[in-house]
C-alpha cells in the first residue's frame, strides 16, 4: 500500500458533537485538514475514515497519517 502525505506534524483540535460523523482525510492531500475534501480521487488509493464521536469534548485528530488510533493522535508524530 501506497504511504499518505504527511499533512501536519501536530494534532488538530476539533470541538465533535456525540453523534455526529466526521470523515477523516486518511491520504493527506485534504486542504482540510483533519478531514476529507475529495483529494484522494486524484490518486485512487484511500478513502475517507467515518468516525462517529461518542460524547461532546475536544477530539485531537492526527495529521501525519500515522497514528495507530485512526482518527486521533497517539503522538506518532514524534517519531517522524
Amino acid at each position: 500500500m501506497t504511504k499518505p502525505h504527511v499533512a501536519g506534524t501536530a494534532p488538530i483540535p476539533v470541538e465533535v458533537e456525540k453523534g455526529k460523523d466526521y470523515w477523516w482525510c486518511t491520504c493527506g492531500q485534504s486542504k482540510k485538514q483533519p478531514f476529507c475534501d475529495g483529494s484522494h480521487n486524484a490518486e485512487g488509493k484511500f478513502s475517507p475514515m467515518k468516525w462517529t464521536a461518542d460524547t461532546d469534548r475536544k477530539a485531537f485528530f492526527c495529521t501525519c497519517k500515522q497514528t495507530g488510533k485512526s482518527p486521533l493522535c497517539d503522538g506518532s508524530h514524534n517519531k517522524l
